[in-house]
């Protein structure tokens, strides 16, 4: 049932689809504006979107009349823009962060853990995108498993934002991001070609 590599695959393309190590310097700016965030909180907001969309995924999209290769095509097509993105420096896709309501200092302020760092910065559209199209391609379990193997880094990185981005610079969150941006490249390209020739079977 449980296949470590499916898990591995699966994890490594949420890890690049997430990029938390990327999203240091938008985490610092919710953390200034907020004045502090709580890592637990967005950790199981988020990993709850993602699990949301794993299990029930398949059956708003029967709802919609979609089956899954169809979503993973289009799938495939966001991450090949998001990638462009890390790699060319360009923004193709734009997320309102903001809060509205919120004022620094008040109790409402830990709703910034949930907006916008559980969502859209850790479990955007590009990582539910993700999820779905991954049920194309892996097993159920193998993507649970990924996805709560992720939470580790992104737990992590919440806690140590400071000291990683001192410790990297913002040289060396450029080169990281750059550098995923390619594996996620390559990676939109075969899910792609993986699952069109479905769409358009042999006669």
């Amino acid at each position: 049932m449980f296949d470590l590599k499916q898990i591995g695959k699966a994890f490594l393309i949420l890890f690049a689809v997430i990029d938390i190590v990327g999203g240091i310097p938008l985490i610092l700016g919710v953390r200034q504006k907020a004045g502090k965030i709580y890592p637990a909180r967005a950790t199981l907001v988020s990993m709850g979107i993602m699990i949301t969309f794993l299990y029930l995924g398949e059956t708003i999209l029967a709802v919609l009349g979609i089956d899954v290769r169809s979503f993973a095509v289009a799938g495939a097509l966001i991450l090949f823009f998001i990638a462009l993105e890390m790699v060319l420096g360009v923004k193709l896709f734009r997320e309102d962060l903001s809060a509205p309501g919120l004022t620094e200092g008040s109790q409402d302020n830990k709703v910034y853990s949930i907006v916008p760092l559980a969502f859209p910065v850790i479990a955007g559209a590009g990582t539910i995108t993700t999820v779905l199209s991954l049920r194309a391609e892996f097993d159920r379990p193998n993507i649970l498993i990924a996805i709560i193997l992720n939470m580790i880094p992104v737990v992590l990185v919440l806690l140590l934002t400071t000291r990683i981005e001192r410790l990297l610079g913002r040289v060396g969150l450029i080169v990281i991001k750059k550098a995923f941006g390619i594996i996620l490249l390559a990676i939109a390209v075969k899910l792609f070609a993986g699952n069109v020739t479905y769409l358009f079977p042999a006669r």
